[in-house]
């Protein structure tokens, strides 16, 4: 499982990475036939309705964390920046979801004190120096002007305390990707903008793209849109999964080995 998904951020072409929120959308991703799942902050805490980014769901998150290692693939979860514990307190929870069956997380600095995110990623690495952890830094999602050379001061930093790749949320420039690219030896994550073709941003260097909340947010407008579609008496969009092929998701989804989503 730790093999496989670090192997999958060194492969010929870059690992496509969706977010799910839940384990039916999880799954569904599985049958779709991605190698990989992650999860996403905001559909989890929005899921719950609780605010994203304020260290509220450590208990939703491990819960989905435990349910999701069911599947046939490797699953990364997003740990926000931890949840507001010390280096000993992250480091418990990274072997805690090692050990239910996670191949990676993604651990925030949310723009705080740099060295502070490094002892956390010595911390984690320490404990389970297994586990793929994404390093993200925010200057790019946090700043209404972003800072080149701040991210990749913190790359850097980031990647010497033993990260196993670095996440840069927003970063979009051809020029800033290159840049950050040629100063880091460890994969570089870059959140998915419509737009952006997947070919155009290998060819940058970027060896993982995650959607992020956007398919979440898809979701919430889809279910919204055929709501109004009912009630105005307009017809309903076509493809929607039947009843009996969600109910499979849970069934077929924990059948790890024996015919399950192969």
């Amino acid at each position: 499982m730790f093999r496989e998904f670090h192997a999958l951020h060194h492969a010929d072409a870059p690992l496509l990475l969706p977010n799910a929120w839940d384990f039916a959308s999880a799954a569904a991703l599985v049958e779709a036939g991605f190698e990989a799942i992650g999860t996403t902050s905001l559909g989890v805490a929005a899921a719950h309705g609780l605010p994203d980014g304020e260290g509220r769901t450590r208990t939703q998150t491990i819960e989905l964390a435990r349910r999701l290692a069911d599947l046939p693939r490797p699953v990364t979860v997003d740990v926000e920046s931890g949840f507001g514990g010390g280096p000993g307190e992250v480091a418990e929870l990274a072997a805690e979801l090692a050990a239910a069956g996670v191949a990676g997380i993604n651990l925030e600095d949310e723009l705080g004190d740099p060295a502070r995110h490094q002892e956390l990623i010595g911390a984690v690495k320490e404990r389970v120096p297994e586990l793929f952890l994404n390093a993200r830094t925010d200057t790019y999602w946090l700043r209404d002007e972003p800072s080149l050379a701040d991210t990749i001061d913190r790359a850097k930093r980031y990647a010497a305390a033993g990260a196993d790749g670095v996440f840069v949320p927003g970063m979009a420039a051809d020029d800033d990707i290159r840049a950050l690219r040629d100063a880091i030896d460890v994969p570089i994550n870059i959140l998915f903008q419509p737009g952006q073709r997947i070919e155009h941003l290998a060819e940058l260097g970027v060896q993982r793209i995650s959607t992020g909340s956007l398919l979440y947010r898809a979701a919430l407008h889809a279910a919204v849109a055929t709501a109004r579609s009912v009630r105005d008496g307009a017809s309903v969009a076509t493809g929607i999964p039947a009843y009996s092929v969600v109910q499979d998701y849970a069934i077929g989804g924990r059948r790890r080995g024996s015919g399950g989503f192969q």
